[in-house]
């Protein structure tokens, strides 16, 4: 990984049951293993750890009066009420690791999505459909625990999210997971292979190259 190669900073948004969060994690060591670096964002809530949750893991654990003072100082580089608590993504943090040539993966919702790319408007975006409806709706009864009127208002609440579509800059359909996984890999290692990129990547090859 060069240095002064900037990591791309990725929104990736889903309904819930649409399978961003196993498609991502199953993405990084794929990355990994090509020789792309690359993370999923972790942010700052109110909210307090669930059972198993760590700092620094699974979010930052922040209070109420913390997490204003940050709106305020303008630490974040988005943030959202939700249900009575807040979440937000820290701006040092992120831009420290595009800085490091790190790829940046914001899991976060179309208002989220809205804000990063106004401050960022170079932000990649991608948007995960699920392949139906009724697999849709298969999927947020897995769990087998919901009532009816629990799962109706969680399918209106994703269609609410989904007719945010089109927003974004690219779109999958998580049909199979495998097949969803290769073609998130390959519109990941996309961006590196363009000329630009790779110019500064390689600009000591190229130079040899063209030696008279």
């Amino acid at each position: 990984m060069n240095a002064s190669t900037p990591g791309n900073l990725w929104i990736v948004s889903a309904p819930s049951g649409g399978g961003k969060t196993s498609l991502t994690r199953a993405l990084l060591p794929r990355l990994k293993g090509l020789g792309v670096e690359a993370a999923i964002s972790v942010s700052y809530t109110t909210r307090a750890p669930r059972q198993g949750e760590e700092e620094g893991v699974h979010y930052h654990y922040v209070d109420e009066a913390r997490f204003v003072g940050m709106i305020a100082a303008g630490d974040f580089l988005e943030h959202a009420h939700v249900f009575g608590r807040r979440y937000g993504t820290g701006r040092e943090r992120t831009q420290a690791l595009l800085a490091a040539g790190v790829d940046l993966i914001l899991d976060i919702d179309w208002q989220g999505a809205r804000q990063v790319r106004a401050a960022m408007p170079e932000a990649r975006s991608l948007f995960i459909l699920p392949p139906s409806r009724a697999e849709l709706e298969r999927r947020l009864r897995g769990r087998g625990t919901d009532s009816d009127a629990v799962i109706a208002a969680r399918m209106a609440e994703a269609t609410a999210e989904m007719s945010h579509y089109a927003e974004y800059e690219h779109l999958l359909v998580n049909a199979d997971f495998e097949t969803a996984c290769a073609e998130l890999t390959a519109l990941f290692l996309a961006p590196r292979l363009a000329r630009e990129a790779q110019q500064r990547r390689h600009s000591d090859l190229i130079a040899d190259l063209l030696r008279p």
